[in-house]
């Protein structure tokens, strides 16, 4: 059955009311929908290879988990299992995710038949008519695609919100975010609503989430992961797409199953030695990894946030590697500038389109305020501004790589607070000024390595200490060379296996 957006904010009104539903049993389920998250999406995908159970019995276990949690986080924008039945009757291709149940988030892909909003009112009936080469791939991969995941306007802001959608929660504490931009995928995913699912990040919007919801997150290196064909870019190459996992080999075969040149795509990372999904256990060799601490915009570091890098330094070395705290080699404040020019002439490209969806121009009533007051600022930024900006950051990726030839990875944490609550960070706030200083302070590491282009990842090392709300996911960062995602893999593999966390999980 087709669950339109109506017929789902009926099971879901529940979420705008989420401190008030603890739930520390969890919800009351059995057979297959009570123990398919013992297992990673490799590891169903196995169990359906040996016809322990079929595709279409696994995709009903996952309905009738959605039904039971979704209502108190609010993670999907969309729900078609009947083009996911559909899609299992045709026949699925013998790929390594062969019948595992899968979601896409909200923005930035599109499935024929399904609307991609972007989280806004602009995009809200948008029905596509062709599959993204990002998704085709997924589905010869053997994925089976059932619904979106929630993303904040035009995925930007660092938390999950919208005057679409409303306010998606985290699992770990119900009044706080799940990080954005892919806070709905990364709110399902820690639920266990499915081991794995899609995610961009344009400045972080893979990693922040993951940061907040304790999972693995990876970004990969530019254009390792097809954005095509509408689009080959988004933010002049800062927004790339993957996904948010519990496990690390997960994440290495959903890469192997989506990675490769695209046709027409101006990007192209250098291929791999390898499969990904090879270097899940093998040796990471003694890295040489250089700790930042100090936040690129000089703006004030939580504590739990500096002791859980600190702490992942002292795990590195006990695994051999060798760490140097280093300062950050660059002027934060001009990255950040260069980062906003880029972004803000985008979405001012983006938002003049939308008069072609709308058959009239863009009014300040279409979108959030926030979002408006960018598009303002993107159409006062000159061409020549903008050019300056395309041409730094080419120069802040050389500083990097100059940088790297002395370090291996980088070590910082992934964000400068824990989760903070919801509202703080909408885009839709009662005061722009303090809402650009509150997100300004929450995520300022993320969005170099969006620039630069570089594989980064964040890896969920570190809880706070349990207070009256629980103890919270502090995720910490470690970026690579360019080109070298399999670096990150190796090493994101062996923290793994000697801090493991995937029994880690919210009483959801």
């Amino acid at each position: 059955m087709h669950m339109s957006r109506r017929q789902m904010l009926k099971t879901t009104a529940t979420a705008s009311v989420g401190a008030s539903l603890p739930n520390p049993s969890g919800p009351k389920l059995s057979g297959l929908a009570a123990e398919y998250d013992k297992y990673d999406a490799l590891g169903l995908a196995e169990l359906i290879a040996k016809k322990q159970f079929t595709p279409l019995e696994l995709l009903n276990a996952v309905r009738q988990r959605l039904e039971a949690v979704n209502p108190k986080l609010n993670a999907f924008s969309q729900l078609f299992f009947d083009k996911a039945e559909q899609q299992i009757k045709a026949g699925l291709p013998k790929g390594p995710f062969h019948g595992v149940p899968f979601a896409l988030k909200d923005l930035g892909q599109y499935l024929t038949g399904t609307i991609t909003s972007a989280g806004s009112r602009v995009w809200k009936d948008s029905v596509a008519t062709y599959d993204s080469t990002l998704v085709q791939r997924y589905k010869q991969a053997g994925l089976v695609i059932f619904g979106k995941t929630t993303s904040p306007e035009l995925g930007l802001t660092t938390t999950t919100e919208s005057v679409l959608y409303g306010q998606t929660h985290n699992p770990w504490d119900l009044e706080r975010t799940s990080g954005g931009s892919s806070g709905g995928t990364s709110a399902a995913v820690a639920a266990r609503i499915l081991p794995a699912a899609h995610g961009s990040d344009g400045g972080g919007s893979i990693r922040i989430p993951a940061s907040c919801c304790g999972l693995f997150g990876l970004k990969p290196t530019r254009g390792r992961v097809p954005m095509g064909p509408a689009q080959f870019e988004g933010w002049n190459g800062c927004s790339h797409h993957h996904a948010l996992t519990i496990s690390v080999r997960d994440s290495a075969a959903l890469l192997d199953a989506s990675a490769g040149m695209e046709l027409g795509s101006p990007y192209f990372s250098p291929p791999p030695a390898r499969p990904f999904l090879q270097e899940i256990g093998a040796p990471p060799g003694k890295l040489r990894i250089a700790l930042i601490l100090e936040t690129p915009s000089g703006t004030p570091l939580d504590a739990e946030c500096k002791q859980a890098a600190l702490d992942a330094a002292k795990l590195c070395e006990s695994l051999g590697h060798r760490v140097e705290e280093k300062p950050l080699p660059m002027d934060g404040a001009a990255l950040r500038a260069t980062f906003l020019t880029v972004l803000q002439v985008s979405l001012a490209r983006t938002l003049d389109d939308a008069a072609q969806t709308l058959g009239r121009a863009l009014t300040e009533n279409d979108v959030e305020p926030v979002t408006w007051a960018m598009l303002q600022a993107g159409r006062a930024i000159t061409g020549i501004a903008y050019s300056r900006a395309i041409a730094a950051c080419h120069q802040f990726g050389l500083t990097m790589a100059k940088f790297q030839q002395t370090y291996d990875l980088i070590l910082s944490p992934t964000l400068a607070k824990p989760p903070v609550k919801l509202g703080v960070l909408s885009l839709s706030p009662s005061n722009i000024a303090a809402y650009t200083k509150e997100v300004t302070e929450f995520g300022p590491y993320t969005a170099l390595y969006n620039v630069t282009g570089q594989p980064s990842m964040s890896v969920p090392l570190h809880w706070t200490k349990a207070s009256g709300a629980g103890s919270l996911p502090v995720g910490v960062m470690f970026s690579g060379r360019f080109g070298e995602d399999a670096s990150l893999l190796r090493l994101a593999a062996q923290l793994e296996k000697a801090k493991p966390w995937a029994a880690r999980r919210p009483q959801v």
